[in-house]
């Protein structure tokens, strides 16, 4: 099997290759747009489009030793951008997503399995992103 890069976030890539497999799953992403409304004495609100909001997108991603990664180590890698809170380019199919930047404002973890001797076999992340824009 030849390796087949799907895309990535920032410096981690999702990858399918015979080394390892690094992917997503539950891909969704939302935008709105923003509004105000203004009070006017007796008569309806009057509405005003004041322009495009930031866009979110959540995913999952699976770490399994069986697939040639170390999960704690994955997850590890993740917990450290979110942390830095450093604005990062999320791309997919060679394409980058929204204006660019992407910063990580929610990180969840499941460690699904793990050994008698504390390492953790297969693991799951949550990653929520939210568009940066300077």
């Amino acid at each position: 099997m030849a390796m087949s890069k799907i895309g990535s976030l920032g410096p981690v890539v999702f990858v399918v290759s015979p080394e390892a497999i690094r992917t997503f799953q539950d891909f969704s992403r939302s935008a709105a747009s923003r509004f105000a409304k203004h009070d006017i004495i007796m008569q309806k609100p009057k509405t005003q489009f004041l322009g495009p909001g930031l866009d979110t997108i959540s995913f999952k991603m699976w770490f399994d030793v069986r697939y040639g990664l170390k999960p704690r180590k994955e997850l590890d890698k993740l917990t450290e951008l979110e942390r830095k809170g450093k604005a990062i380019p999320l791309i997919i199919g060679g394409k980058g997503l929204g204006t660019g930047l992407w910063v990580i404002t929610g990180l969840s973890q499941t460690w699904d399995k793990i050994d008698s001797a504390g390492n953790v076999h297969r693991a799951t992340a949550t990653v929520s992103l939210e568009e940066y824009v300077k």
